[in-house]
């Protein structure tokens, strides 16, 4: 810690990446950021965001600077304003202060590798840590939803799950841990198809899905189904079930992305190919299932005694760049 002010200036965090294996996408209340329907996920230990917050006398306004180079500020001002709110109420000193906030990805950003919920969940706790709050965890998972949707996922480790919630001023959408990492171990390989950013923000491609797919509703209608048979299978610890449920709730995703106006392709040729590389693992033996979000990233769900048997079969996929086995994450957390 650095020159405290009130119980902190400054403060570093570190989130993991989410991969939803039941999907997120629409927002119920675009101000709020809330979620037209619930979600469950797995955190990934391999995939992380580092952040440090420091609040100082002085700034103009806030700034952002990930992997040295700066960048728009908004979405995260509209946190840290969150936070000075906050501040505020209890008689804090930063709740004048602007910030400067310095990020680090071990993985590309922007590419549908979750980067936001990663980012968003660090920016919470230590945001929130800087300013001299101690937050409980449901209360840095609205936080965390503010800046990105399924950021709220990534203030938990191993499995956790979303709720949508009805409530007009946001309370009770907010995530949960369902089931820590230890108590079902399992591996997750990463196929990178593309470094580079996707060509469709999933906040615009919600919106135009919303507005355009005949699908829409049939997504929001189903989706209470799928987050059943989720939390069942997760209960009984029956993998196949999960795996076939997160390959199908994905195509429904990516159907619903397809039948938008104009279509949201994200997928590229190793994408696709991947997707067969993991049929075809199953054909052999070897339980595998895909999932794939807003990008053209394949995550491969596996058990960790096959984690290195999946990698070497997704690397030699034509146009896969890379291929990293993870297992299950913990919760975000400070780093001192």
């Amino acid at each position: 810690m650095d020159q405290p002010i009130d119980g902190g200036a400054t403060a570093v965090a570190r989130a993991h990446s989410n991969i939803a294996l039941v999907k997120y996408w629409g927002k119920r209340d675009a101000a709020l950021n809330t979620p037209a329907v619930g979600s469950i996920s797995v955190t990934l230990d391999a995939l992380y965001t580092d952040t440090r917050v420091t609040f100082t006398p002085g700034l103009v306004a806030d700034e952002l600077w990930l992997a040295g180079c700066r960048i728009e500020a908004t979405r995260i001002s509209h946190v840290l304003d969150l936070v000075r709110g906050h501040a505020a109420s209890m008689g804090l000193s930063v709740a004048g202060l602007n910030a400067i906030v310095t990020s680090t990805n071990n993985f590309p950003t922007g590419a549908g590798l979750a980067s936001s919920a990663s980012g968003f969940a660090a920016l919470a706790v230590a945001a929130s840590g800087a300013a001299g709050l101690t937050l409980a965890d449901r209360e840095l998972s609205i936080l965390a939803r503010h800046g990105s949707g399924s950021a709220a996922r990534s203030i938990f480790g191993g499995f956790a799950e979303m709720h949508a919630g009805t409530a007009a001023d946001g309370s009770d959408a907010y995530a949960e841990e369902l089931l820590d990492r230890a108590g079902w171990p399992l591996a997750v390989v990463v196929a990178i198809t593309e470094h580079g950013e996707k060509s469709i923000n999933s906040t615009i491609g919600m919106n135009e899905s919303k507005a355009s797919s005949p699908f829409y509703q049939a997504w929001l209608d189903s989706a209470d189904d799928d987050l059943n048979e989720m939390r069942s299978a997760i209960r009984d610890r029956d993998f196949a079930r999960l795996g076939q449920l997160s390959e199908y709730n994905c195509l429904k995703l990516h159907a619903l992305m397809l039948t938008t106006r104009p279509a949201l392709i994200y997928w590229n040729a190793a994408t696709v190919a991947a997707m067969h590389a993991v049929a075809g693992l199953r054909a052999q033996g070897v339980p595998a299932y895909f999932t794939i979000d807003a990008g053209p990233q394949v995550k491969v769900l596996c058990l960790p005694g096959d984690a290195a048997a999946v990698q070497r079969a997704m690397v030699l996929v034509p146009g896969v760049l890379e291929a990293r086995i993870s297992a299950l994450g913990p919760a975000a957390c400070r780093l001192e």
